[in-house]
């Protein structure tokens, strides 16, 4: 069983309100703490200081580290299978992190050493992320569903299968950097003098030039095309959640990483059950009968309908709770609850009859006095309950 993970604050040592600064600074101190150079053959060292280049893709990034503030690990991750954003949904590997966040130290990030053989921070050409919304019911967010989506999007070239190339002849090696991919520098930095590497700025890190394009793409590796894809949504999500789908976005330039597609659930409207959370209240409207001599009624759950008892004498804002009946966590924590607010519907017309018997139970003594009325409204009522 995987080790769960840990709070990507906690994993960069910085409160829940950091400021972005702070964030930057906690994660370039991790990073040079546990960089593979400084720790050779450390296994542990090297999962912490891809820990900590995890914890700051999604911290530095205001979208992300709302949705992560919002859902924790759930809204970055495969809780329904299928890769759901953030490092470890992605795949990346150390040359990819070095490659992003090679900025972090000014151009010092891609090895402390040429014995790194990492080629300084290889760059990699990303394809642009797509953004897509989804309606989902009250029922598939109970129960998590899959949706097709058509994507209009770029996909790679099938004539050149990415490259741009004509063909397997159509490249030289690269003038620049001899086919190594990148170039080497000696610096002066705060750690010492230090020789760092960097990727080629002619052939992007490839060792190669192209000689003669594809006739197809024109050199870029990719054309305009669709693709059906098929997104798995957990149970549980919430309105205003990214589900994050991995390598679903645009193909990128030359046969690099493609972007991710975010899918922005949206939740449709229940007549019946307003959301709470992971519970759901439901409005009940009794007769005056009913709250005086109780009764059995009909209420809504998300997979049809269920008899509940009212007891006699029920006031208006009691609530009923039927335990576990309501959404699961995305987390997994259990479900909620559906509350049922009763309230009491008066008759606007009374029939002469109707007003005879009225006007008599008015006069006996249990009908005298309002026991304990307090003049709030529903949702005064409601509010007061949570509290």
């Amino acid at each position: 069983m995987a080790d769960e993970k840990r709070d990507y604050y906690e994993v960069l040592g910085v409160a829940r309100n950091a400021n972005a600064d702070e964030i930057k600074k906690a994660y370039r101190k991790a990073a040079i703490k546990y960089h593979p150079d400084k720790n050779p053959g450390d296994k542990e060292a090297e999962e912490k200081f891809k820990e900590a280049a995890e914890a700051y893709d999604v911290l530095s990034n205001p979208e992300k580290r709302a949705r992560y503030d919002q859902f924790g690990h759930a809204g970055m991750s495969g809780a329904a299978g299928g890769n759901y954003g953030g490092f470890s949904g992605g795949g990346f590997s150390m040359e990819d992190i070095f490659s992003q966040f090679g900025d972090i130290f000014g151009g010092h990030f891609g090895g402390f050493s040429s014995s790194s053989g990492r080629g300084g921070a290889r760059s990699v050409n990303r394809g642009s992320d797509i953004r897509v919304k989804v309606k989902l019911t009250l029922s598939e967010i109970a129960h998590g569903t899959t949706k097709k989506l058509k994507i209009s999007k770029t996909i790679a070239c099938d004539k050149c299968g990415g490259t741009g190339a004509k063909d397997s002849s159509s490249y030289a090696t690269c003038t620049t950097c001899n086919g190594s991919g990148y170039v080497t520098r000696v610096e002066n930095t705060f750690f010492g003098r230090m020789q760092t590497q960097s990727v080629c700025p002619s052939c992007g890190g490839t060792g190669k030039t192209i000689t003669a394009k594809c006739d197809k793409c024109g050199g870029e590796g990719v054309v305009r095309g669709e693709e059906i894809v098929e997104i798995k949504i957990p149970a549980g999500v919430g309105d205003g959640m990214v589900v994050t789908v991995s390598g679903k976005g645009n193909a990128a330039r030359h046969g690099g990483v493609n972007g991710d597609l975010l899918v922005m659930i949206e939740e449709e409207r229940n007549p019946e059950l307003v959301r709470d959370g992971n519970d759901l209240i439901h409005n009940l409207n009794i007769p005056v009968t009913t709250s005086i001599l109780g009764g059995e009624v009909e209420v809504p759950t998300i997979d049809g309908r269920a008899k509940i008892k009212i007891a006699p004498g029920t006031h208006a804002g009691k609530v009923l709770r039927l335990r576990g009946k309501g959404l699961p966590d995305v987390n997994g924590y259990g479900h909620g609850d559906i509350l049922v607010v009763v309230d009491i519907t008066i008759p606007d017309t009374l029939t002469a009859e109707e007003r005879e018997l009225v006007q008599k139970l008015s006069t006996q003594p249990h009908f005298k006095t309002a026991a304990g009325s307090d003049k709030q409204n529903i949702f005064e009522r409601m509010k007061n309950f949570f509290r």
